[in-house]
């Protein structure tokens, strides 16, 4: 693979996976808290969704979306709702850091959740199917090169997962009074509130 390419990749997914959408905000809520050690396994659904998008795009569903308006609908709606649902959850937890009805030591629990957050954005296939090819070079052998883009790809999306679930625990000892707690609660469930929003309008 061309140099040149692969660090225009690594640049532009640095910024890409920084940016704050809704699994490096469970991320962060999870790190709060369980801890950075327990949102590992929310890490790993997280992780095996993406990949499983990714699998999606390559057997050709990007391009199926791309062109059929109403099962990106469907499918972009069904997320947005779930994305509410997180946040209403988040909203009314109140002074209580545990959401409502989640379990702590909930491993399984824990991994549905970042696995459904990863699948609930179906942009993340389009994103796929029109983002990954632009770095490859057409006139070498394809296979070594999406080897390295995806390994790199996600080495560098569980690194912020990481660091998002890191600084969700730093932040958890300044969460020591009730009002912290409310005010992180509600922050938490408007902007999944608002991620949902988003991708209810957004457009192919």
């Amino acid at each position: 693979m061309r140099l040149d390419l692969w660090l225009a990749f690594v640049a532009a997914t640095l910024l890409i996976s920084a940016t704050p959408g809704p699994n490096m905000l469970l991320m962060l809520s999870h790190g709060v808290r369980y801890g950075a050690r327990a949102t590992l396994v929310t890490m790993a659904g997280a992780l095996l969704g993406l990949l499983l998008l990714i699998g999606l795009s390559a057997m050709g569903v990007g391009a199926l979306l791309a062109t059929s308006v109403t099962l990106f609908t469907v499918l972009k709606v069904a997320g947005a709702l779930y994305l509410a649902w997180l946040g209403i959850q988040a909203w009314r937890a109140g002074a209580q850091l545990h959401l409502p009805k989640a379990v702590a030591n909930d491993a399984r629990a824990r991994f549905r959740t970042g696995l459904t957050v990863a699948l609930s954005n179906p942009k993340a296939i389009l994103f796929a199917a029109a983002f990954l090819p632009q770095f490859i070079d057409a006139h070498r052998p394809q296979g070594p090169q999406w080897v390295i883009l995806l390994t790199t790809f996600f080495v560098i999306e569980a690194s912020w997962q990481v660091t998002y679930a890191w600084g969700g625990t730093r932040l958890a000892g300044w969460l020591a009074a009730p009002h912290r707690i409310r005010a992180f609660n509600r922050a938490c469930g408007g902007a999944f509130v608002a991620a949902g929003g988003l991708l209810a309008v957004s457009r192919h």
